[in-house]
């Protein structure tokens, strides 16, 4: 549809560097390479670029061969699709032989080799992903891409029902695009395929899923584009539990008052965890890590409680818990807080670990022993006593009050054992 003068972007990456080697070992003889999705899309917003990833008109064997007699590192992660990634300094570079379906049945599409680029970027899902650009810094738009990021539009290419059937995974990509790069309301045509084609989220994979919502959540605009799945019944087939919009917008706001990064699981649990039950459900539909899922049990584990709790109790808290879980259930008790949202006390608490860290518990078993105890379940018991009352009195660290600590939870064990 239009080329664009390399001018027009900042892409210092393509005149040096490994991804300008890459380009340049695979422009010759006949063959042609361009970097392709979101880097290009990224550029053009002036935004960081992550990924480059590189489609060519050369055989996945040739690109082999090529990657080979330069000395790069060739790893033939997709060969059957046309997918080889090369490695230059420890970065990954995915290179893809140009395409197109054959058949579409979501991630096992069969594809056919090709050298047509117009026919490669309408296979792609959305326009603003489907620009390409050369070498020379010529940007090559077939698929109406260049407007739509100029006006912040995320669209299918294409008819979108049909390219959402070819993959429903598309249905959560839509709104993580819109979520990251786009303004305004979601495209309508986009928005009502998606709703058409709820059921097929059954076929997706937990893992899928999960990489595509930790991605959303923590996206520019993740909050309209969570409630606008929501109102289109989608959501609910995700996480299988009631969203609570309100708290995850205090979420990212607490988190912008602390200036903490935005965080995934965090912005999860405020988004579908109210208890331990939703923890545990959310983390079978997602099929989460056993770190995700341990954060977001701690966060539901009784996080009403802090609303009532002063500085003393708080330190209490982070002992037990450890900071980061500590941290993880403040902030969930101080998004569901209401009214109380802006209260003084909810940054202080949620700032303590920064200003306080935990001591270590100072008495050990030699410490009893001396005193008589013998190895075995009641050690461990007075120890346990002695830990309690150490924290009820507020971490003392001087040696009377130790001492004092370390003879009562003896005493007070015989005497509840009666020896």
């Amino acid at each position: 549809m239009s080329a664009v003068p390399h001018a027009s972007i900042r892409a210092p990456w393509l005149t040096s560097g490994p991804a300008a080697r890459i380009l340049g070992l695979l422009n010759a003889n006949g063959e042609e390479a361009r970097v392709v999705g979101g880097a290009v899309r990224n550029a053009l917003l002036e935004l960081p670029v992550g990924e480059i990833d590189i489609a060519t008109t050369a055989l996945p064997k040739e690109v082999v061969r090529r990657a080979r007699a330069a000395h790069i590192k060739c790893v033939p992660t997709g060969i059957e699709h046309g997918t080889v990634t090369l490695v230059i300094d420890g970065k990954p570079f995915e290179v893809t032989t140009l395409r197109e379906d054959v058949e579409t049945f979501g991630r096992k599409a069969k594809v056919a080799f090709g050298r047509d680029w117009v026919r490669d970027a309408q296979r792609r899902d959305f326009t603003m992903n489907g620009l390409s650009l050369s070498s020379d810094g010529v940007i090559h738009d077939h698929v109406g891409g260049l407007d739509d990021i100029a006006a912040r539009r995320v669209r299918f290419i294409g008819e979108p029902l049909r390219r959402i059937t070819e993959d429903y995974l598309r249905v959560l990509r839509f709104f993580r695009i819109h979520a990251a790069y786009g303004e305004g309301e979601p495209d309508r045509d986009a928005l009502l395929a998606c709703i058409e084609a709820r059921e097929g989220l059954r076929s997706l994979s937990a893992e899928r899923m999960r990489m595509e919502m930790l991605k959303l959540v923590v996206a520019r605009r993740a909050a309209p584009a969570l409630t606008a799945m929501d109102d289109g019944g989608l959501l609910m087939r995700i996480t299988g539990g009631v969203a609570y919009h309100g708290p995850f917008a205090k979420m990212i706001e607490a988190e912008h008052a602390l200036g903490l990064q935005a965080d995934a699981v965090r912005r999860l649990g405020a988004l579908a965890v109210a208890s331990t039950e939703d923890a545990k459900r959310l983390s079978q539909r997602l099929r989460l890590s056993n770190a995700e899922t341990r954060r977001l049990d701690s966060m539901g584990h009784r996080w009403w409680r802090l609303s009532a709790m002063d500085e003393e109790v708080a330190r209490r808290r982070i002992y037990r818990l450890g900071a980061d879980c500590y941290l993880d259930r403040i902030m969930l008790a101080w998004a569901r807080a209401g009214r109380d949202f802006d209260s003084k006390r909810w940054r202080e608490l949620a700032t303590l670990p920064r200003r306080w860290s935990a001591p270590e518990f100072p008495l050990k078993a030699a410490d009893f022993l001396k005193r008589g105890l013998k190895e075995g379940p009641a050690l461990g018991h007075v120890l346990t006593l002695a830990e309690d009352a150490w924290l009820a009195a507020n971490f003392p660290c001087d040696a009377a009050a130790l001492d004092a600590i370390a003879d009562q939870a003896i005493a007070r064990f015989r005497h509840d054992h009666r020896l």
